[in-house]
């Protein structure tokens, strides 16, 4: 079974760039959220190692699932993929716990980068499954 990633947007087409913008020799398993209570609820039931977040989204948006894991507890390395580039949204989704802010749309070695940059990635081996959370 490849590294486990939940990708959660409301948007059909942001979902699916998102997918394709993952490094193509990363084993993977990914799975699907379309708003934050789903997002929470497949969080709660299985471990996932990263999720890509959108900020807006229905029902419970981004800030909102980023406080209920810190609340919670749950470990995932959240790296959030939004069109609101406001730099204090920026800094308000990395004191949530966020690694990182990517733009939409998402730059598919920008992420390659960030993954890289905090150990997620390296180039095809698979990563260790005792990464520690922050």
């Amino acid at each position: 079974m490849g590294f486990p990633i939940l990708i959660c947007d409301d948007s059909s087409l942001a979902r699916k760039v998102a997918n394709k913008a993952l490094p193509d020799d990363w084993d993977t398993s990914v799975t699907f959220a379309t708003n934050g209570v789903e997002a929470m609820a497949a969080l709660r039931e299985q471990h996932y190692g990263l999720l890509l977040l959108d900020l807006t989204m229905p029902e419970m948006d981004g800030i909102e699932v980023l406080e209920a894991i810190r609340h919670e507890k749950l470990e995932v390395f959240v790296v959030v993929i939004s069109g609101d580039i406001q730099p204090q949204m920026r800094e308000r989704v990395i004191q949530l716990g966020a690694l990182e802010f990517i733009p939409k749309p998402v730059n598919g070695q920008h992420l390659k980068q960030i993954l890289q940059d905090f150990g997620l990635y390296r180039c095809g081996e698979k990563v260790e499954e005792n990464l520690s959370y922050a």
